[in-house]
């Protein structure tokens, strides 16, 4: 759900004004809102910038593989943030270096070693040395009698030789002259060897300043974004009166009202409250219950919902779950995840943990529609060979039961995210405006029952018309009858878009059989292999079953996390009518005393 906000606006003389943002500092709970007709000014981009520049340097060094040694303060952090970025444009430079000089010697290979040196003493005698290269059939071996000539290499179908003549002779062959070029490979080489020593130089320096100074580099980070704060609350007020009275205006969650009403009623401080309205645009903070919040990382990689609509978190949350399961479709798989990641969490950070239970819940989902499929390890437990299940194989169902199976959740899922916009639009806007969803409900229920269920007879024609007249009628209750009949006309050729959204439900099917597949040839190989070899056989055997069944673990992971992200963010979040667009909700707070409570804990 969405915490509901109380907009706030302050009037304060200016004398007190700072004292005033102080406590409103210390008490953490005030979001600012932004005046975005105000530019963000100089001293503010200088901020920005030296916040992007600290931020840069904590993940190069975080990137580092370097131990932990005693951590130092004695430099400035934005001044040793500096010294690290050129520390990284040099390598930079270097590396591009160190690739043009391996690429100048790769195409120096093929004529082997030489002195520039020597070669500009015979030019000094009267003989030059020029090279060629030519293909393997037009060269002629005559050459070699009519002139100086030397095959150094062959890169077929290339041909690489030197010819000697004197100073204003022509040979007159038919090859391509390659110039030489302007170093020896010696030099080259040793040209190299001085970058890759620098290269070195400059791991070790960017590994020391990891293993000591990223606690001072993150503590310097939060003193910018700090200070960032304060400048964009400064930026944010209004001055009145003559620059004798400033304004700022902010949202704060209800539900930490408390603290800054006890502040304010004992402040010189003018203030108003009121429940804010869609236009101004209040920031969103989420609130949901232990199951829905492990799915609130995936909602964000979306968008926030706005302020006034519904968090669809809670609503695809157990959805998302199930889709996995059904996309990995392996028990055995599923177990693997779920004891992965039960081992992982004793070890994980306080931060990780909840993502880390969030893997244990789709191992778990996994591993229930693995069985559901009777799918173990790539092993099909609806063969014969597995009669000995005896009626556990009854609850299991084959390919063609799972692809409707993946039909039927679609008609679900699809269903559902309307019934969600209904209740959306009756709590936003009143009853009214949800009767064209409800008229799609009834019309695509209608439809189910008129082409396969066939429950109600005759009856689903009549609430199939009634549908069309709700989506007819009340497409826009603002309108006029006759914008209202256009718009509801056209808003009914949508319904192909359903029939579109429904078959997207079918990659379900899809992945699930596609990880089942690739087990069972997994399996096949390996088997393959064991009867290969009596000996080293069986050990190879569980060698490749280990790799075969992890690379196909970890392909169908992702794809089982990426497709019904992709069901949820476009099939669903339209059919339930999402906005997006909200801004999160980010107080005006400390952020040096919110990381030491971090770290405490």
């Amino acid at each position: 759900m969405i915490v509901p906000m109380r907009k706030y606006a302050f009037l304060a003389h200016y004398d007190d004004y700072e004292g005033f943002l102080e406590q409103l500092h210390r008490l953490g709970v005030l979001h600012v809102q932004e005046r975005r007709e105000k530019g963000e000014g100089e001293e503010l981009n200088e901020l920005l910038w030296k916040e992007k520049e600290v931020a840069s340097a904590i993940r190069l060094l975080e990137g580092r593989k370097a131990e932990a040694a005693e951590s130092a303060y004695d430099v400035d952090g934005q001044e040793l943030a500096g010294r690290i970025m050129a520390l990284q444009d040099k390598r930079e430079d270097t590396e591009q270096l160190l690739n043009a000089q391996n690429r100048q010697l790769g195409e120096l290979a093929p004529w082997g070693d030489f002195s520039l040196d020597t070669l500009k003493k015979l030019e000094e005698a009267g003989w030059k040395v020029r090279l060629f290269t030519t293909t393997t059939r037009k060269f002629d071996p005559s050459w070699k009698g009519q002139h100086y000539l030397w095959p150094i290499s062959s890169v077929p179908p290339l041909m690489y030789f030197a010819l000697a003549h004197r100073v204003g002779e022509e040979p007159g062959i038919d090859a391509e002259e390659v110039s030489w070029p302007a170093q020896s490979p010696a030099v080259l080489r040793a040209a190299r060897d001085r970058s890759l020593a620098r290269l070195e130089e400059i791991g070790e320096e960017l590994d020391g300043y990891a293993a000591r100074y990223l606690p001072l580099l993150r503590e310097a980070l939060l003193k910018i974004q700090e200070k960032v704060d304060w400048k964009r609350v400064f930026a944010n007020t209004d001055e009145v009166a003559d620059g004798r009275v400033m304004v700022l205006e902010g949202f704060v969650p209800t539900s930490r009202e408390q603290g800054l009403r006890a502040y304010l009623d004992g402040a010189d401080v003018v203030y108003f409250s009121e429940q804010p309205v869609p236009e101004d645009h209040p920031p969103v903070l989420l609130k949901n219950g232990r199951f829905s919040r492990l799915f609130e990382p995936i909602s964000k990689l979306f968008a926030l919902p706005a302020y006034q609509e519904l968090d669809l978190t809670p609503f695809f949350a157990p959805f998302f779950m199930l889709f996995f399961g059904f996309c990995l479709g392996d028990a055995g798989y599923g177990l693997a995840v779920l004891l992965g990641a039960t081992l992982y969490k004793r070890k994980a950070s306080a931060e990780l943990k909840p993502i880390i239970t969030l893997a244990q819940l789709l191992g778990l989902s996994t591993i229930l529609m693995g069985a559901f499929t009777g799918t173990v390890f790539g092993l099909n437990l609806l063969e014969a060979q597995y009669a000995w299940l005896g009626n556990v194989r009854s609850f299991m169902i084959d390919s063609n039961q799972a692809f409707n199976f993946a039909l039927i959740l679609g008609v679900v899922q699809i269903l559902f995210g309307l019934c969600v916009q209904a209740g959306n639009r009756v709590r936003q806007y009143g009853w009214v405006y949800a009767i064209p969803i409800m008229g799609w409900i009834l019309l695509l229920l209608s439809i189910l029952d008129l082409a396969l269920l066939k429950l109600t007879g005759q009856v689903s024609t009549y609430t199939a018309w009634a549908g069309v007249a709700m989506i007819v009628l009340f497409s826009d209750p603002k309108a006029n009858i006759f914008s209202r009949l256009g718009k509801g006309l056209w808003d009914l050729y949508g319904i192909t878009g359903f029939f579109g959204d429904l078959l997207s439900y079918i990659r379900l099917f899809a992945l699930g059989i596609s990880s089942a597949i690739l087990g069972f040839v997994v399996n096949d190989i390996a088997l393959q292999i064991k009867g290969a070899a009596p000996v080293i056989g069986p050990i190879l055997f569980v060698i490749f079953l280990i790799i075969g069944h992890g690379a196909n673990l970890l392909i169908s992971a992702l794809g089982s996390f990426v497709h019904p992200m992709r069901l949820t963010f476009v099939e669903f979040y339209k059919n339930a009518g999402f906005l997006g667009g909200g801004k999160a909700y980010t107080p005006f707070a400390s952020r040096l005393n919110k990381e030491n409570h971090k770290n405490e804990k």
